[in-house]
């Protein structure tokens, strides 16, 4: 490793470091078109600025965010020259260490370290096969350990995401013994956040997976919860309110395999919003093998099914006199976040709209809310000026949007 000066002084409000690296070094920690020095900053908070010129590199942050970022540089430089090794106090508590059998660590790394890259990008972690001294972490010679750093909720994610990629290769490892528990008691738990288990049979397993992964993608943006199927066994952890979001919307998926399900109070759920799909509109909201409704579910993070309901005719009573010309509907339950939710129910009431024009829109008047938070406005057009804030294939639309 170069020998390393340090420097303190103050830019702005924060606080900086200065490295002094080598050539060799700069180039390890800037890595593939700077993705390792991003990486670098992501994980520990920090901004690190390269100067390739003159050989430094630069740290602001607070005195934990730059403690940790000179830490995570001092790792990947060890990697360019041997084995890293850890000094483990566990002070920063941004440490999950996991072993990994030795026959799947190729498995788990992938070709050219792809894989722990991808788990990477996908949790903002910064992970490496690595030494330690300082706290026992298990047992030598039949596995490696893998550092997992980054914030909690990134480390969980991905320590799950290794743990099912060693249970493809050895089957049982984590779940055959009970280990699982071990694994998971890596002292982040409290009495809020933690870990919940289910075991599933074969054929649950493959429903509650989905294509490529999409149900189980869908039951974790929707609830919140990290969940992950490690062999059967499905592995939910977040907060209270997330592993218990998590639990119910599974047992509503498997429900819906034995005929239409209805949530009792759905009313008083702040995770829930009600769409009434006129019956003519379902079978076109829902798409061909439910399709459309996948997609925006995908879209925007949601679960979203239609409810089988015994209060139609209470339903109708209700709308008869009312805006719309009622001729039966269908409630169609959208859950998650609040964000998320809204989108999806304006994607299904656009969807009603070209099927059944002014279904929702009949009496809609320019409306601007005065509510501080989240809420909704409303800007009646005609038809030219929509054709314009659309766009071709409705880019406008989408780029208002990020914007």
């Amino acid at each position: 490793m170069s020998a390393m000066s340090q420097e303190r002084g103050s830019r702005g409000t924060a606080e900086v470091d200065v490295l002094n690296i080598s050539n060799d070094d700069a180039a390890f920690i800037l890595g593939k078109n700077g993705k390792t020095k991003e990486k670098i900053a992501r994980v520990s908070g920090a901004d690190l600025d390269l100067y390739e010129q003159n050989l430094t590199l630069e740290i602001r942050g607070t005195e934990a965010e730059r403690r940790r970022a000179k830490k995570y540089v001092e790792c990947v430089m060890a990697q360019r020259v041997g084995p890293v090794t850890i000094e483990d106090s566990g002070d920063d508590d941004d440490l999950t260490v996991i072993q990994v059998p030795t026959e799947a660590v190729g498995f788990v790394t992938g070709s050219n370290g792809n894989f722990l890259r991808q788990v990477e990008e996908e949790w903002g972690t910064l992970m490496f096969f690595a030494d330690f001294r300082g706290r026992d972490h298990g047992r030598q010679g039949e596995t490696e350990k893998l550092a997992i750093f980054g914030p909690r909720r990134g480390r969980r994610g991905a320590q799950l995401k290794v743990m099912a990629a060693v249970e493809t290769k050895v089957p049982n490892y984590f779940t055959g013994t009970g280990r699982e528990r071990d694994e998971m008691d890596d002292g982040d738990d409290d009495e809020e956040w933690g870990t919940k288990t289910l075991v599933l049979k074969p054929d649950e397993l493959s429903y509650a997976l989905g294509k490529k992964g999409m149900t189980r993608k869908k039951l974790a943006k929707s609830s919140g919860c990290i969940v992950e199927y490690v062999g059967y066994t499905v592995f939910m952890s977040g907060t209270r309110v997330e592993r218990t979001r998590a639990q119910e919307y599974l047992g509503w998926l498997f429900d819906q395999l034995k005929g239409p399900v209805y949530v009792d109070g759905w009313e008083d759920r702040d995770d829930c919003t009600m769409v009434d799909v006129p019956r003519d509109c379902v079978g076109y909201v829902t798409g061909a093998r439910r399709a459309t409704l996948g997609k925006i579910e995908e879209e925007w993070g949601t679960l979203m099914f239609f409810m089988s309901t015994n209060m139609r005719a209470r339903d109708r009573d209700a709308e008869v006199g009312g805006r719309r010309d009622f001729d039966g509907s269908e409630k169609l339950a959208i859950f998650g976040p609040r964000r998320g939710r809204r989108g999806a129910e304006l994607k299904c009431m656009s969807a009603v709209e070209t099927k059944r024009p002014g279904y929702f829109t009949r009496d809609i008047r320019k409306h601007t809310s005065d509510i501080e938070g989240f809420a909704s406005d409303t800007y009646p057009m005609d038809e030219s000026e929509l054709s314009y804030a659309l766009g071709k294939d409705g880019t406008t639309r989408r780029k208002l949007a990020r914007a």
